[in-house]
This record gives structure tokens, sequence and C-alpha cells, in this order.
């Protein structure tokens, strides 16, 4: 089953990790996670001040600068992960470094069939 882990955190403590989100430990992860199979994908983001939403309401486009709504934690990344179940998920999960700082939100991707 596929499974979304979206990394979550306050931008200056992510950025205190030994050398930033995508340090030497993150991108070790990565691989091992890739060499197991289990990583389909998975991509850090730029700052949450580059962040621009996009909202359509009674068919009129408004486009923000910014994040989609004011919080503490920013989502800074995302891996796309293949997992037997949620409990393998989630031990997946607790091993991304930025866990340590900050949250990891796992949710099972919902196949969309035409």
């Amino acid at each position: 089953m596929k499974y979304l882990c979206l990394v979550y955190g306050e931008e200056e403590k992510l950025h205190s990790l030994p050398e930033s989100p995508q340090d030497e430990e993150c991108l070790a992860y990565c691989d091992a996670l890739r060499e197991s199979g289990r990583l389909l994908g998975g991509e850090a983001l730029e700052s949450v001040q580059t962040a621009t939403t996009v909202r359509v309401r009674s068919g009129r486009l408004a486009v923000t600068d910014g994040p989609f709504a004011e919080t503490k934690e920013q989502l800074a990344g995302f891996y796309l992960i293949e997992a037997r179940d949620l409990n393998e998920a989630l031990q997946i999960a607790a091993k991304i470094p930025p866990a340590r700082v900050g949250s990891i939100e796992v949710r099972p991707i919902r196949q969309l069939n035409p």
C-alpha cells in the first residue's frame, strides 16, 4: 500500500538539523529506503516564503502569496513510500530525520479510478 509522509516543522528548527533538511542524514535515509524498494518518491520544498495559494470561489480565481493557512509548522517536504500496512508506514516515518524537530503526517494514498 502507498503512503504519503508529509514532513512538517518550523523552518528555523528544521534548518537546525546538522546541515539542513536535505543534509547527509536525510539523503542516506532516502537512499536506504530506495534500496529497500520502499521509497517511491520524495522531495524537500523551498521555504514557505516562496509559496503561492490558489483559490477558486464562484468561478473567480484568487491568487495570494504565502501558504494556505498561518500555522506554527509548515510543510517542508514529503516521502512517498510503499509499506505493507499503516504500522510499517509509521515505523518508516519515525526514522525520517526531521521527525526529531517537527512532525510527520502519514496518510494512505487513495487510488483514483478513471
